[in-house]
């Protein structure tokens, strides 16, 4: 009996930590909307999950936004089939990383680093992402 309770109490351990990661995560609708605005091809819609500096830089030009991305290396996550969310860190009490796993156009696997701010009445916004392709393929 001891035994079962001892196992029931570790994995309790391993799922309660993730658990509240999803609870806490609200800026990971953005990095959601801004995903599925690039799979649609809307530039503006994009956009407007983008920090206020990339809102600045691309102010009546949200086509150049998303060619701009295109052109650096980011097609993975603007042409990507799926995303999900792994772990993420609080770096401050407006700023965030959050891992996000991705299968890209060609089934090839991405992990992209986004770090997001809590901009004042914006709510949470994407300010900067690293991306870099991992082994294997996503089904």
């Amino acid at each position: 009996m001891r035994v079962i309770i001892a196992v029931a109490m570790m994995l309790a351990a391993l799922v309660a930590p993730a658990l509240a990661q999803d609870e806490a995560a609200p800026w990971q609708a953005v990095v959601t909307g801004q995903i599925e605005a690039f799979r649609a091809a809307d530039g503006a819609g994009a956009l407007r999950f983008a920090g206020q500096g990339f809102r600045t830089q691309f102010e009546g030009q949200p086509e150049a936004f998303y060619s701009a991305l295109l052109s650096s290396g980011y097609g993975p996550i603007v042409k990507s089939r799926s995303h999900s969310f792994a772990e993420f860190r609080k770096v401050g009490e407006a700023a965030v990383l959050q891992v996000v796993k991705l299968v890209g156009p060609d089934q090839s696997l991405y992990e992209a680093l986004y770090q997001l701010a809590d901009e004042p009445d914006e709510g949470w916004r994407v300010q900067g992402v690293i991306l870099r392709r991992e082994a294997g393929v996503g089904i």
